[in-house]
């Protein structure tokens, strides 16, 4: 898919700020045949992920319109807005031109409707009910983010929880019992999911992907890990209605889904233990050729093994005190929203993982995964989810995903999403074209110089009105140093710190050619410096 204009028209987001807002990201005609991210650069406090969060909401709003089997709740309902994007529906040859909307009617109702653009120009409505109209959406949106505090997690959250609320209904009610409960099309990728992500990979990924995934970490693969499941233990908060089920469970009651996951992670394991009296479950697997065929009989892609996992490790909910939950999904639902439900300490989830190991490249020592810093962490998850959900029609919304970087690493980041063996990289077909595409938002200069200018847009605010605004830089950014990108995006000028561009302001009023000689000593190589060394040559000239 492409997105092509969203329009704000209310929102109860950013104080408003984003009220009235209309961005045409790309032209009708600007098809791409290769995966083609737009990036969002600004200051703090310009509304950047606040954008990302509406662009999730107002995609929440349509799934919950059209498939709500599959997105159960939203997380903004009075959202007013119009979405425009491409997507090439399963059988078509060429992209559709879909438009989404939902504004105030009579009465101050509002009223969704999706069109389809016709090939005359005219627009045609959907029906939302038919089974054509969902042909006509995004399969998954993707949000991302590395921070704790991060509004573009709010309508995922939601999401997740509508999600939980069924799969408990149905553990307790046992209604439907052989029915699998559909998966939501929002899904949050984050720090608490890296683990979940990082093993499905390298269990079923192909050999080019988990080299790509492992390369800069210098890591050859899996060695090993442990899974831990406990049902029972005094950390989990279960009310005593719960429990009067007629599943054999002594706390948690788990659905037929989540009880299959459990014998099949058995079956694959190397060796497993179970402790009755707190029905704990260890698996242990030895990573080899066995034990990747086990799990590829049971899971059949790379995002089926990590939605099993995920699935278990939402448990770890029931491990937080009640009222905190209660309280947490009372804010979220009121938009109170300040951080996120904070997990519970290892010993006390029902779902972890443990003694995760590697193996180095050349020595093939076992490394174990908690020695690796937190960007090897976030680059493995990273490009373990684009390999992970590399199939067509996916909008991904990363909120400033190269945030641990170094800058070695964040030069080569969106290089290196292009270069991934996936059929979103470089060696996608031209039918694969325009099938997936991504927001993302950054503070550094190395993803717009990576991207040409028309995929580029500068957030800011207006400082008379303090709305924001959003607009395309006056520079060509592909290829552009980033010091003029500093410079375009941030009005930074010259391209160093405060202290010493301080000291050079002072330094250049000066007279005193000793002192300004000898200030020279202390500065480092720089344009600057060298305006102070001409000062100089003047004063001295005097």
């Amino acid at each position: 898919m492409r997105l092509l204009r969203v329009h704000v028209i209310k929102a109860d987001t950013c104080g408003g700020l984003l009220d009235g807002l209309d961005v045409w990201l790309r032209g009708p005609s600007s098809l791409s045949k290769s995966f083609d991210p737009l990036c969002l650069i600004g200051p703090n406090g310009a509304g950047k992920s606040q954008f990302l969060q509406v662009v999730a909401e107002i995609f929440q709003a349509i799934f919950h319109a059209v498939v709500i089997g599959e997105e159960r709740v939203e997380g903004n309902p009075k959202l007013q807005f119009e979405v425009e994007y491409l997507i090439r529906p399963s059988g078509e040859q060429t992209p559709t031109h879909i438009r989404g909307s939902r504004k105030a009617g009579p009465k101050g109702r509002e009223f969704l409707i999706i069109q389809r653009k016709q090939s005359g120009g005219e627009w045609a409505n959907c029906d939302l009910l038919a089974p054509r109209t969902v042909t006509l959406l995004p399969r998954k949106v993707i949000g991302y983010t590395s921070g704790d505090n991060e509004t573009l997690s709010l309508p995922f959250l939601l999401s997740r929880g509508g999600y939980a609320d069924e799969v408990a209904s149905q553990a307790l009610k046992q209604s439907n019992p052989g029915q699998t409960i559909p998966d939501t099309r929002l899904m949050l990728i984050d720090y608490g999911t890296h683990l979940e992500v990082l093993v499905s990979n390298l269990i079923l990924a192909d050999d080019a992907q988990r080299m790509a995934l492992l390369e800069d970490a210098r890591l050859e693969g899996l060695h090993s890990f442990r899974c831990v499941v406990q049902l029972a233990h005094s950390a989990v908060h279960v009310a005593p209605a719960r429990l009067k089920t007629h599943s054999a469970r002594k706390r948690i009651q788990l659905t037929p889904e989540l009880e299959k996951y459990l014998q099949q992670l058995q079956r694959c394991s190397t060796c497993w233990q179970y402790e009755e009296k707190i029905e704990r479950y260890t698996f242990d697997f030895f990573v080899d050729g066995a034990t990747v065929r086990a799990f590829s009989t049971f899971w059949k892609s790379t995002l089926d093994l990590y939605s099993a996992l995920h699935k278990l490790a939402m448990l770890n909910d029931l491990a937080i005190p009640r009222p905190t939950r209660t309280r947490f999904r009372k804010d979220t639902e009121q938009r109170r929203f300040a951080a996120r439900l904070s997990e519970p300490q290892d010993e006390e989830k029902v779902f972890r993982f443990e003694r995760v190991n590697f193996r180095a490249k050349r020595t093939r020592q076992i490394v174990d995964y908690v020695s690796l810093s937190d960007g090897e962490h976030q680059l493995a998850q990273l490009l373990g989810t684009f390999c992970m959900i590399s199939f067509p029609d996916v909008l991904f919304l990363l909120d400033e995903p190269e945030s641990h970087f170094n800058p070695q690493w964040r030069v080569k980041f969106i290089s290196r999403l292009l270069d991934l063996p996936t059929p979103h990289g470089k060696r996608r077909t031209p039918s694969e074209a325009a099938r997936q595409d991504a927001l993302v938002t950054t503070h550094a200069p190395f993803v717009p110089s990576d991207m040409r200018r028309d995929r580029v847009f500068i957030f800011g605010k207006d400082d008379k009105t303090g709305r924001i605004t959003v607009k395309r830089p006056d520079i060509e950014t592909f290829g552009t140093t980033f010091d003029a990108i500093l410079e375009e995006c941030f009005g930074v000028r010259p391209p160093i710190s405060g202290e010493p561009r301080k000291k050079i302001k002072r330094l250049l009023k000066s007279e005193d050619a000793v002192l300004i000689e000898k200030g020279m000593e202390e500065l480092g190589h720089s344009v600057e410096k060298a305006f102070v060394a001409d000062h100089l040559r003047q004063v001295q000239e005097k």
